[in-house]
């Protein structure tokens, strides 16, 4: 990925996407006006950060992306993997009137001029292109939305109601937590095994290295789990843009639940025609 600072706001390109010239970033801690441990681009409304510092925010990148702030478009988060499509009646959902999406953790849409995003603090951003229906779309994926496969979902949700080819779609895995720093439970590594197959589980689970005396303990490879589900849903390898950026391994850059706890700031995905 690409890192870029405009107007004194750094965030993440996916040049797969620049290359298309399409709006989109993933944004970083840098830039903004909040203070504290919410220092400084905070972009989480419910953190406890104050709403007036969480706009500025807002506006300041919306100003580096070149994106309409009004039109915004948010979903109330809950690991799913529940997808829906955005319409112009809903431009300005959770930014400049009441958030009205509830356990949306995926959001596509074809109108133009109409911002998507989605927040994240270790969990894996999806962005999505198709040059040739002209749609984009974001999916949140954290364990259990990867292990839902919702990048295939959001796919399938494109395919079904624009008649997008997966083969024409270019995709973008942001920086989340990456494998050396995501250890997760018996229980986790279980569910993976039952939804991908011990196969492919092979390629995204290992013994832990944090704790390697505890055999109940895994190595997670998100980035591979989410790439794996957008092959398998069509998507061309070479349409797939991984990131470098581990979240929990660039504390100073972006915002980690692993390291920071609740009391933190929210990174966001922004993708708009």
């Amino acid at each position: 990925m690409n890192k870029v600072t405009k107007n004194g706001v750094t965030y993440m390109t996916f040049s797969l996407f620049e290359t298309a010239g399409i709006k989109h970033g993933f944004s970083t801690r840098l830039g903004g006006v909040s203070t504290g441990v919410y220092e400084s681009l905070n972009l989480g409304f419910n953190r406890g950060d104050s709403d007036e510092n969480v706009r500025e925010n807002f506006k300041r990148i919306a100003t580096a992306l070149d994106m309409n702030y009004n039109r915004m478009c948010f979903s109330k988060q809950t690991h799913t993997t529940n997808v829906i499509v955005i319409d112009e009646g809903k431009a300005g959902n959770g930014i400049i009137r009441p958030n009205e999406f509830n356990d949306i953790d995926g959001l596509v849409t074809n109108v133009k001029d109409l911002p998507l995003v989605t927040s994240f603090a270790d969990c894996v951003p999806l962005f999505f292109y198709d040059p040739e229906k002209c749609v984009v779309a974001l999916s949140h994926s954290g364990w259990r939305g990867t292990c839902g496969k919702i990048g295939k979902v959001t796919i399938e949700k494109m395919k079904e109601v624009f008649g997008t080819k997966p083969e024409d779609v270019l995709c973008g895995i942001a920086p989340s937590i990456c494998k050396d720093c995501y250890e997760v439970s018996d229980d986790v590594a279980e569910a993976f095994r039952e939804s991908f197959g011990e196969a492919d589980s092979s390629k995204i689970l290992r013994p832990s290295t944090m704790h390697p005396e505890d055999k109940n303990k895994y190595m997670l490879n998100l980035w591979e789990a989410c790439k794996i589900a957008l092959l398998e849903a069509g998507v061309k390898e070479e349409n797939i843009e991984i990131t470098d950026y581990c979240t929990r391994c660039n504390p100073t850059l972006f915002y980690s639940h692993r390291i920071m706890g609740a009391k933190r700031g929210s990174l966001a995905a922004f993708i708009s025609l």
